[in-house]
């Protein structure tokens, strides 16, 4: 075990030390280094650092959690997730990074001509990125309290100076090629012992090709056990509730603001839309994991931990019960474990699977390495575009304009440390599961950014007071639905607190398209900047005539 242990602690140590030094070597030095890493990072990297940034704590650790548990239910998140990806790529990100601004709520301030709708998307920015955050800080707790055997409280706390000093030290130059490592580490420590896991159940070096016969196995002793089977759908939630979740994760994801803005990080529209392919391969190779690792990890635990003697249990149980994240009791008094009886959470099945399937201690170090960077990439990110829109949307565009850039990239750094110690109290006692947490905010987003970027890229007849009336309208909806499912048990179709976003969405879009309709319609000059948009970098419209840029 001491071994065990030392070999994690090195592996984290080390990591750590590569973050670190990463981000003091890109330190950033002016305001276009600190907010788009000054607009040079090349596609196949930028598609890493996004990877890297997308694949949270959520996706690394809860994700397999969430599919072990909710079986085909569990699905909607690997869906949606993914799905977003491609609405982003396609109907956003080229577009908004010809727009050439720093920031989401910039570029909705100057599209709209409204300093109030750059306001409420700057203070939507640090709802949605603070209770994704939450998420993160959580995730970081459960791995260096499980990795020191400590309270996952003192993980927290151990996970948020670090995000504090190398955030605000590299700002989003020193993130990006922080995120380039944690890719590295994140997906190497993710497919090992997915790969061996496979090789010890299936005998193929290709889980994604043999795991379906495990999966049969399952049906069978799901049928034996009387419970629920695993590949049935809608057993845990409605059908509308898989859709309604869907649809949430697919529309947030693509109105993000901190992962939106990876995509101001490259040079032109094509290099935009080549990290948004880049990123979808980096994506895919996890994604496609999680099921396999669901399915591996349960079926491991109904042959060999379920069925066996209370006291003789494996010897990792008692380390995951320490931290609260496992129980098992006799409740029967029989003096066997029942498959019923062993209540294991969403947020440890990928970080408890090393052990589970005795992978030795090198990969249950790689796999904590792993985890931690996933919630520190997506973290670091969460936190660069709250102060973006705290230090660039707020204050200097609206408080202080004549602002040096000394003192703005001052404010931006405290802005992180603020930010990141609050959600780090938060996350101490987290409100909910990692992907409930995450998928909140996706929710959030959803109503929010989502339809005011799609309209207003889109739709040009839509204007200030519509931007605004549909922002605040989203907000609203989504929220009260949040806080009504979650804490009173409303619902509508069986659509809970993680599906709210299609109710804000739908909200916001309404009121948008209404409101704009029963007021003044933007210049000329602000529909012929919508409809450019929509051509390449070298083709300009104007005037209602297309025009092909000169190049010397």
């Amino acid at each position: 075990m001491d071994g065990q242990f030392l070999i994690s602690l090195a592996l984290i140590i080390a990591t750590f030390a590569l973050y670190i030094g990463i981000a003091q070597f890109n330190k950033a030095r002016q305001t276009s280094d600190f907010y788009v890493a000054g607009r040079g990072v090349p596609p196949i990297y930028n598609g890493m650092a996004i990877g890297a940034d997308w694949m949270s704590a959520a996706s690394f650790i809860g994700m397999a959690g969430t599919v072990m548990v909710l079986g085909y239910d569990g699905l909607a998140y690997i869906m949606g997730w993914t799905g977003g990806y491609l609405l982003l790529t396609f109907l956003l990100a080229p577009q908004l990074r010809k727009y050439g601004r720093y920031t989401v709520p910039e570029f909705i301030g100057d599209r709209y001509r409204s300093n109030t709708a750059r306001i409420i998307a700057a203070i939507a920015t640090i709802i949605i990125s603070f209770t994704y955050s939450v998420g993160q800080l959580s995730g970081s707790g459960i791995v260096i309290g499980r990795l020191l055997e400590v309270n996952t409280s003192i993980g927290t706390l151990i996970g948020v100076v670090l995000i504090a000093y190398y955030s605000a030290m590299g700002g989003m130059k020193g993130i990006t090629w922080t995120q380039v490592a944690q890719y590295l580490v994140l997906i190497v420590a993710y497919l090992i012992p997915v790969i061996f896991m496979s090789l010890q159940l299936t005998q193929s070096p290709a889980p994604w090709l043999s795991y379906g016969s495990v999966i049969e196995e399952m049906r069978q002793l799901d049928q034996q056990l009387g419970i629920s089977e695993y590949v049935v759908p809608f057993t845990e939630a409605t059908k509308w509730q898989f859709l309604a979740l869907m649809f949430t994760l697919m529309a947030g994801t693509a109105g993000l603001p901190h992962v939106i803005v990876r995509f101001f990080t490259v040079a032109t529209m094509k290099a935009a839309r080549w990290s948004g392919a880049w990123a979808l391969l980096f994506i895919g190779l996890l994604y496609l994991s999680a099921p396999v690792y669901a399915a591996f990890s349960r079926f491991i635990l109904m042959t060999e931990v379920a069925g066996s003697s209370i006291n003789s249990l494996p010897a990792w149980t008692t380390a995951w019960i320490d931290t609260g994240q496992l129980s098992v009791a006799d409740t029967n008094g029989d003096g066997i474990l029942q498959w019923s009886e062993l209540v294991i959470s969403n947020d440890i099945v990928v970080m408890a699977t090393p052990e589970i399937a005795n992978l030795g201690g090198f990969v249950i170090g790689l796999m904590a390495a792993g985890a931690m960077a996933a919630a520190l990439s997506t973290a670091g990110g969460l936190m660069i575009a709250i102060s973006a829109a705290l230090s660039h949307d707020i204050y200097y565009r609206s408080i202080n304009p004549q602002a040096s850039e000394r003192k703005r990239l001052l404010v931006g750094r405290w802005s992180i440390v603020l930010a990141t110690v609050a959600a780090g109290l938060l996350a101490l006692n987290p409100p909910g599961a990692i992907t409930q947490i995450v998928a909140w905010a996706f929710a959030l987003a959803s109503g929010s950014f989502f339809p005011a970027l799609v309209l207003g890229v889109w739709w040009k007849r839509s204007n200030g007071p519509g931007v605004i009336a549909g922002m605040i309208t989203g907000l609203t909806v989504t929220l009260t639905y949040i806080f009504a499912s979650k804490f009173f048990g409303f619902t509508i179709l069986g659509i809970i607190d993680t599906g709210a976003g299609i109710f804000g969405a739908s909200s916001a879009i309404l009121a948008n398209v209404i409101v704009s309709l029963m007021t003044e319609p933007p210049s000329k000059e602000v529909q012929d900047e919508v409809t450019d948009l929509r051509y390449p970098e070298q083709v300009h419209y104007k005037n209602g005539e297309v025009w092909l840029k000169k190049t010397n």
